[in-house]
């Protein structure tokens, strides 16, 4: 300042960095709401998709195992027996909840285990041709396997 002049070459500077300083924070929100499908939903759906394996590989054992040990059915004998066994599954896959189907079709028995739009099916190992299997379940609670000698269900 001399001679009594206004100088704005502080003003200057503070309006530029303001300015700026919008126009990054503008394109950071931008950014962030675009990629976070891209950098969050990608893994998330990766994980629940290994997770639906594990479950549906986990319940197929189960009913695998109950039918190792369910007595045979015989014509001359309707009523061999009762078996119902509980199980517990994850109640949530990376925080969302996921339904369970237990589907026998002359393609084969499955376990599909799936969530909107992702879905995977485990085989059960061909026991459907002696007994018929069936059912549906989610995560939450405890879930019952029952054998009553014509079947079981989930």
């Amino acid at each position: 300042m001399k001679n009594g002049e206004l100088t704005e070459n502080g003003a200057s500077g503070m309006l530029e960095y303001l300015f700026i300083s919008g126009v990054l924070m503008i394109l950071m929100v931008i950014t962030v709401l675009t990629l976070s499908s891209g950098i969050i939903e990608r893994p998330i759906d990766q994980l629940s998709e290994s997770a639906f394996i594990d479950i549906g590989n986990g319940i197929s054992t189960r009913i695998v195992d109950l039918y190792v040990i369910a007595p045979a059915s015989h014509s001359r004998q309707k009523n061999q027996g009762d078996i119902t066994t509980l199980f517990d599954i994850p109640d949530e896959v990376a925080g969302r909840e996921y339904f369970v189907t237990v589907t026998s079709r002359s393609g084969g028995d499955y376990i599909a285990v799936s969530r909107g739009s992702i879905e995977r099916k485990v085989s059960l190992a061909g026991i459907g041709t002696t007994l018929g299997v069936g059912g549906s379940t989610t995560g939450h609670g405890l879930n019952t396997i029952i054998y009553n000698s014509s079947g079981h269900t989930v």
